[in-house]
């Protein structure tokens, strides 16, 4: 019986599984768009993220996510509209990425001085930070380096540190919190 439901859901057109998903959001019909776009998906993410692991977890997330704009959205060309489903998907990912990375720079970088005396103040917290950037663990400090000072991606610093992608968020994250702590405790003790 399993393997009868099998085949017809192979056998029906994008647009009768949409309606299927519609009718009574029956998840073969899913796995089979799956089956015939998952790969697509992928790669498109693949395309703009620049990083395997992300690029899986979002292929995952859009389609748990597909049911619900499918019901919500008048679709007549399906490749196209996961295509633009998908982009679409991954700038968001990119921007949520890249503000959380802009918080960072603007909080330990701040604007352009104005006036010698915030000159001053600029060069000195640079000087700090430097200071800071040499007390982290060499992993650490590499790959923050790596990625705030040569805007590498995670993928460029794993190959280039030879370590694993984990490792590298993880010493981005923790050098993060520790640059700020170190940052923190100068100023106080000033």
């Amino acid at each position: 019986m399993f393997l009868f439901k099998q085949a017809y859901f192979r056998k029906q057109s994008d647009e009768a599984l949409l309606e299927l998903i519609r009718l009574n959001k029956d998840v073969r019909c899913l796995g089979e768009l799956y089956v015939r776009y998952g790969h697509l998906v992928f790669g498109v993410c693949l395309k703009y993220l620049k990083n395997r692991m992300d690029a899986e977890d979002l292929t995952s997330e859009i389609f748990e996510r597909l049911t619900q704009k499918i019901q919500n959205h008048e679709i007549t060309h399906f490749k196209s509209w996961l295509y633009s489903v998908t982009k679409n998907e991954c700038f968001m990912r990119l921007r949520k990425k890249s503000i959380q990375t802009n918080e960072l720079n603007d909080e330990l970088f701040g604007e352009e001085p104005e006036n010698k005396e915030e000159l001053e103040t600029k060069e000195a917290q640079f000087e700090l930070l430097e200071t800071a950037l040499e007390e982290l663990k060499l992993e650490q400090q590499h790959c923050i380096r790596l990625f705030y000072i040569e805007k590498k991606s995670y993928d460029q610093i794993s190959e280039q540190l030879n370590i694993s992608l984990k490792q590298v968020k993880s010493a981005i994250q923790n050098g993060k919190r520790n640059l700020k702590i170190r940052m923190d405790q100068t100023y106080e003790s000033e």
